[in-house]
């Protein structure tokens, strides 16, 4: 039996704490469960701030089967696993964390009612064949994944641990495959991979408009949305704490007489029960009265009539702080009304958070665990941001710690992403988290201490937050800036950090092509994500830039076979290049086969429509770097006699179509003289190159010789 900590009884009481003192990680003060409750909760074994506080509900096992499970994930949360269950499993931990016990007891919660529709009411009762019946059972079922059908079968592996190392052993017997291996056990490998290598990138069309909108919310906007939110507190504040008084009743009925002498509609709200209904704490805020005195007045018999009014004359609510974002040189609104302060600091919150999770690759627990001061000014150079990781986080058992730890290397902002942090500082407390629970629901209901906003809540802010910014686009006339519905479902939080790993590799264009974003941020990754860090995002950027690399080929080699020429100095090493494309033409999921293609010389061929030509990359004969040593092109300096150029027929349609735009361009009568003579130039190159193409362009059947 493993050793409990010095502060538990060898056998638990009524009364004996669920989690031992000195397990307890969450910070400030939280309950901690007794034995007889129903549900125990694992809020104290969570740290992260960003992680549910999951909880074990005993009324969902067979009542028979309660003690002996209890007794097992009792013993498990205060002890850790038995060295002798580790000997052979490198990857297991001794200890799991609150997430991990929960899955493993949910797990066991799902085996003993199977247990008890198979008639047995005990751990004692089970035996080998019925642990083979349960393995076979789960590996059946709809869907079922060898992944998930191992993490049950390792879950039983715990529970027939814990029982033999509890205090009161039930007398489980050692799951069979502990001793034949798990292999038998398991349903067919599934093809189709998971995890972040497979998570569809949010789409251009959706992810430019969304974070057009997040970075107008963080530079243009932010100032209005905070002066009349703290206009908003300060209202309200008049409105709770001003006392009653005969002068302040009297200043409330000429308010309200005045305007419905004069016919003018009345400050309102939106009301779930009927149209409009009085904005108490506004009109009380502006009149200098509390609000309670309103509510009085509405039942006196002279203002009974007064909720008829409101409803057939509503009125907004409009805050005196000036609007002094704009865009493209016109107020975002005439003003902010008292009413949606509460929801445009919701907004400025999430964009604060689509800013950061884009523009630096965050994981979302990392961007949600972030504090103030974590990026402060620097004497010089660029700014970093200090914070901490939670993925692989572990203690020095090698067990996962919940609490994260500080990144070796802290990640590098850029200025969008220092202007988002610079925001988030001024809407919570200082030394606290940026996205803090309590000052983020702008509303006065109670939140877990140290906790920052769920990451389902946040989801569901993304969402809204999109939602507005489509109706802010609407009334500005700006359709093009619409942020529309993603292909794959809803933009969530973990795709953001693929978003910006595929925008880089592939360069899109539209709005999302940020020319100073994507001329800098691999660099800036590469600095920030050395290889000895943890997260690996650089990986991710392999991954994408080989996918890249691939469908390019693959492109280029279905345009040879049907018949489409090519041309330039490196159109024969283009042309050998796409003969390999079949070779990886399968999904490029991990990275090894990402490095495998990044790595053949033979390969590397970069398509840049922003220049009509193909990049067959060879760095002795690039032209785009000069001085520095970068194994990589930089497509944002192709020059048109560089020795890697290749252009397919597409290409030289291409610079004939931009030829015609911009001669089109040239003979306007509304361009001056020189910029006309320098667009019609333009365009007789394109041509020339265009012609030089149709000249010596070839076809993959030609000899090479």
């Amino acid at each position: 039996m493993s050793a409990l900590p010095a502060e538990l009884p060898a056998l638990p009481a009524w009364d004996t704490l669920v989690v031992a003192p000195s397990l307890v990680l969450a910070p400030g003060p939280v309950p901690v469960s007794i034995y007889a409750d129903e549900i125990w909760s694992l809020a104290p074994l969570v740290a992260n701030p960003s992680a549910s506080r999951p909880h074990l509900d005993w009324a969902r096992f067979p009542a028979p089967l309660i003690p002996q499970v209890q007794l097992a994930a009792w013993t498990m949360i205060n002890t850790p696993l038995p060295a002798s269950v580790l000997v052979g499993h490198p990857t297991w931990h001794s200890r799991l964390g609150p997430h991990g016990i929960y899955d493993t007891v949910l797990r066991w919660q799902r085996f003993t009612i199977w247990l008890h529709h198979q008639g047995l009411d005990g751990l004692d009762q089970v035996t080998d064949e019925v642990l083979a019946a349960w393995a076979d059972h789960a590996a059946r079922q709809p869907g079922a994944r060898r992944g998930n059908v191992t993490k049950d079968l390792v879950a039983l592996t715990r529970l027939w641990a814990f029982d033999a190392a509890s205090p009161a052993p039930a007398g489980m017997p050692m799951p069979p495959w502990n001793r034949l291996g798990v292999d038998d056990f398991l349903p067919v490998q599934a093809t189709a991979g998971r995890g972040e290598n497979t998570t569809e990138p949010i789409s251009a069309a959706t992810m430019g408009p969304l974070l057009i909108w997040a970075l107008r919310m963080v530079d243009d906007f932010a100032d209005d949305i905070l002066a009349a939110w703290a206009e908003s507190r300060r209202l309200a504040d008049i409105a709770a704490h001003t006392e009653c008084s005969t002068a302040s009743k009297a200043r409330l009925k000429r308010y309200l007489q005045d305007r419905i002498d004069r016919g003018q509609p009345v400050p309102s709200r939106p009301n779930a029960g009927y149209a409009h209904a009085l904005a108490n704490i506004y009109i009380a805020g502006q009149v200098g009265c509390p609000s309670t005195q309103i509510n009085g007045l509405l039942v006196t018999e002279p203002w009974k009539h007064l909720g008829e009014y409101v409803r057939n004359n509503p009125g907004p609510c409009p805050l005196t702080t000036p609007v002094t974002g704009l865009v493209d040189g016109e107020p975002w609104t005439a003003f902010i009304d008292f009413t949606e302060t509460r929801e445009l600091m919701r907004h400025l919150g999430t964009a604060c958070f689509i800013v950061l999770a884009y523009l630096t690759g965050m994981r979302p627990a990392e961007v949600l665990g972030l504090e103030t001061g974590c990026c402060p000014d620097p004497a010089s150079g660029r700014h970093l941001i200090y914070g901490r990781v939670f993925k692989n986080a572990s203690n020095e058992d090698g067990n996962h710690h919940s609490a994260g730890q500080m990144r070796e290397v802290p990640w590098v902002a850029i200025p969008p992403v220092v202007a988002a942090i610079r925001v988030l500082e001024r809407i919570v407390p200082d030394g606290g988290l940026l996205f803090d629970a309590a000052a983020h629901t702008f509303h006065n209901t109670p939140t877990v201490p140290a906790a920052s906003i769920r990451q389902n809540g946040l989801r569901g802010r993304i969402e809204a937050f999109a939602t507005w910014a489509s109706g802010l686009a609407r009334r500005l006339g700006r359709d093009h800036e619409i942020v529309p519905d993603d292909r794959h479902g809803a933009i969530g939080l973990a795709r953001f950090r693929r978003t910006l790993a595929w925008h880089i590799a592939r360069r899109p264009g539209g709005l999302v092509a940020l020319a100073i974003q994507y001329g800098h941020m691999r660099t800036a990754m590469s600095a920030g994500y050395a290889a000895r860090s943890r997260d690996g995002i650089h990986e991710l950027l392999d991954i994408e830039t080989a996918r890249a690399t691939a469908d390019t080929l693959t492109t280029l080699n279905d345009d040879l076979t049907h018949g489409v020429g090519i041309s330039g100095p490196a159109a024969r090493r283009a042309i050998h290049a796409a003969a390999q494309a079949p070779t990886f033409a399968g999904s490029i999921r991990t990275h090894r086969q990402a490095r495998d293609i990044l790595g053949n010389p033979a390969l590397t061929v970069y398509d840049n429509p922003r220049s009509f030509l193909m990049c067959v990359y060879n760095r002795d004969r690039a032209l785009c770097h000069r001085l520095d040593v970068t194994d990589a092109p930089r497509l944002d300096r192709c020059q048109p006699s560089c020795a890697n150029v290749a252009r397919t027929d597409h290409h030289a349609d291409q610079l004939l179509q931009h030829a015609q735009v911009l001669e089109k361009q040239a003979a306007s009568e509304a361009l001056p003289g020189p910029l006309a003579e320098r667009l019609a130039r333009r365009a007789d190159q394109l041509r020339e190159l265009a012609d030089r193409h149709e000249h010596d362009r070839i076809h993959p059947q030609e000899p090479t010789a």
